[in-house]
């Protein structure tokens, strides 16, 4: 991440979400465990200004959060505040990196104001994020497919093993759940540490797809060896977490039905972001996503689900300084 010289400046930031699309290998006996595959996509976004105040303030979608954040970056001190208004934000609890987009996006505005240099995986261990992935901070950094090498020793986010770009032509199909959340902080903790072993056979066999198909597949831009290398990862899984989410792989049953339609009308690499709802689909062309959107999207309407579609995101986050400010006045 480029330094910024110190400003009184608004920052503005525009952060992409990102995919969870599986693990490596939740055995963890080689001395990593997890190991995340993702994606960054275009949409949707969290798009927020920062600029200094004379106390912490947020306005819009997830101002709570927000000013939790700021205290983290830059303490509480009188007359030295900093005022957020989020205009866009990513849906929260949904499967797609919604915290730690948050927290990047706020941590970045506030190093740039101040003109201290920190990377993405800085700014990640100070709002506390990023402890078991390290997609979300690549997504942020520079976007891309991209696969990360597991939590080590440390609490640094993992290293990014492989980033690459996402082919241009080819579209992701998402489907929301507004009425449904995925787990989440204590939650989340207490849903990892309560899972079974995971055998290292599964491990060894997911590690295989992501060599020889997932990844050729990508590079090759042949949708279908990367599809279905992605729809086994997705299935091996899920069938692991389905203990922690009611004996299913999905925790949205309307989301699950909805993307097996997604399969049967010819999308491939069909499964869940992380702990969901949302599930996603992939097809070739911006041509095949609307054949899809049109022929589903009144039935998913019918059962309160939304389809969305997003293109693979190859740059990181945006974040531009807006000249002409005056200090915002609480």
């Amino acid at each position: 991440m480029r330094p910024f010289p110190a400003t009184s400046a608004a920052i503005r930031v525009t952060a992409p979400a990102r995919l969870h699309l599986g693990f490596l290998d939740l055995n963890g006996d080689l001395g990593r465990r997890y190991g995340s595959i993702g994606l960054s996509i275009d949409r949707p976004s969290t798009e927020l200004t920062v600029a200094k105040a004379d106390q912490h303030s947020a306005s819009g979608k997830e101002n709570q959060r927000a000013v939790a954040l700021v205290r983290k970056f830059a303490g509480e001190q009188p007359g030295n505040g900093y005022a957020i208004n989020i205009s866009e934000a990513i849906p929260a609890h949904a499967g797609l990196g919604s915290g730690t987009q948050l927290a990047l996006a706020i941590g970045a505005a506030v190093a740039a104001i101040e003109g201290r240099t920190l990377s993405a995986a800085d700014i990640a261990s100070l709002g506390d994020r990023g402890a078991r992935s390290g997609i979300g901070v690549e997504a942020f950094t520079s976007g891309g497919f991209i696969i990360d090498g597991g939590k080590g020793k440390t609490d640094r986010p993992p290293p990014v093993t492989l980033r690459s770009d996402f082919p241009p032509d080819w579209r992701v199909m998402l489907i929301l759940d507004p009425r449904n959340a995925g787990v989440s902080g204590e939650a989340e903790l207490t849903a990892f540490a309560g899972l079974p072993p995971f055998p290292e056979t599964s491990a060894a066999h997911i590690c295989h797809l992501v060599l020889m198909k997932l990844m050729p597949g990508l590079k090759e831009e042949d949708i279908g060896a990367f599809g279905s290398a992605l729809t086994e990862i997705q299935e091996i899984v899920g069938a692991h977490f389905a203990t922690k989410q009611g004996g299913s792989a999905w925790t949205s049953k309307a989301v699950g039905h909805l993307a097996s339609r997604m399969r049967e009308l010819g999308a491939t690499g069909i499964g869940q972001s992380s702990w969901g709802p949302t599930g996603f689909a992939f097809v070739e062309s911006q041509k095949a996503a609307e054949r899809l959107y049109h022929s589903l999207n009144e039935d998913a309407k019918g059962v309160g689900l939304e389809i969305l579609i997003a293109h693979g995101r190859n740059s990181g986050a945006r974040i531009e300084t807006l000249r002409n400010t005056k200090r915002m006045e609480q």
